[in-house]
C-alpha cells in the first residue's frame, strides 16, 4: 500500500501524477514520465501493462486496463467529470487483455468505451466520441480488431470482433458482421477478410504476449 493505493511487485513508475479514488496496479507494470491520472474514479491496471509517457487519463467512474495492455504515448482518454447528459451515461473505459492504443488518440468515455481482447487502435489521431450535447451512448471495439489511423467513431457505434478498419473511416452506427474489412465515410463492410488480413488481426500485439493466451490457460486449469 502506498497512499492507500495497491501497487504490485516490480512496478516501475516514472514521474507521474495519480489522483484516483482507488488504484490497483498489478505486477511488472510500467508507467512512463509525464502520465497523469486526474480526477479519476476506481482505476485497475493489470499485470505487465505498459503506459508510455505523456498520457492523460481524466475523470470517469472506472478505468480498467487488462493484463498486457499498452497505451503508448500522448493519448488523451477523458470523461467529462460533471456532464449534463440527461440519460446518466456510465463513464467506464475498458482496454482488454493484450490490446494497444498507440499515439495521439482522443478517447471520450463520458459514456462507456470498451476495447476488447488483443485489438489495436493504431496509427495516430483517431477520435472516439460517446456523447453529444445532452445524451451519451456507449462505443465498442471488439476482440482481435485492427483499427487504422485517423478514424472517427460516433456515439453508439460499434466494430464487431475480428475486423480491420481502414484509415480515415467514420463509423456512425453499430456494425455487426465479423471478419470484415470496414472502410469509408460513412464506414461499411467492403469485403471479407483475406489471409493477409487474418495475419494482421491474429498476430501478437506485443512481443512478450504469452502464446497461447495465458487467460485461456488459466480458465482451463480452473475448470479441471
Amino acid at each position: 500500500m502506498v497512499f492507500g493505493y495497491r501497487i504490485g511487485r516490480r512496478v516501475r513508475l516514472g514521474l507521474v501524477y495519480l489522483d484516483c479514488r482507488s488504484l490497483v496496479i498489478g505486477d511488472d507494470t510500467k508507467i512512463g514520465h509525464g502520465s497523469l491520472f486526474w480526477r479519476c474514479g476506481d482505476v485497475m491496471i493489470g499485470n505487465h501493462v505498459v503506459i508510455g509517457p505523456l498520457n492523460l487519463f481524466r475523470g470517469g467512474l472506472k478505468i480498467r486496463l487488462g493484463d498486457y495492455a499498452m497505451v503508448l504515448r500522448l493519448n488523451m482518454i477523458n470523461a467529462i467529470p460533471d456532464n449534463d447528459c440527461v440519460n446518466e451515461p456510465e463513464s467506464v473505459f475498458e482496454l482488454g487483455y493484450g490490446s494497444v492504443v498507440t499515439a495521439e488518440h482522443r478517447v471520450d468515455f463520458t459514456d462507456r468505451v470498451t476495447i476488447g481482447k488483443r485489438s489495436i487502435l493504431g496509427g495516430r489521431n483517431s477520435s472516439i466520441w460517446t456523447h453529444n450535447r445532452r445524451e451519451g451512448r456507449p462505443v465498442t471495439i471488439g476482440d482481435y480488431c485492427y483499427v487504422g489511423s485517423e478514424i472517427r467513431m460516433a456515439p453508439g457505434s460499434a466494430i464487431p470482433d475480428h475486423c480491420v478498419v481502414g484509415l480515415g473511416s467514420v463509423i456512425t452506427r453499430p456494425l455487426t458482421e465479423e471478419y470484415s474489412l470496414i472502410a469509408g465515410v460513412p464506414a461499411k463492410r467492403r469485403r471479407p477478410l483475406n489471409d493477409e488480413d487474418l495475419e494482421l488481426i491474429f498476430g501478437k500485439t506485443r512481443k512478450d504476449l504469452p502464446e497461447p493466451d495465458y487467460e485461456t490457460v488459466e480458465k482451463t486449469e480452473t475448470n479441471e
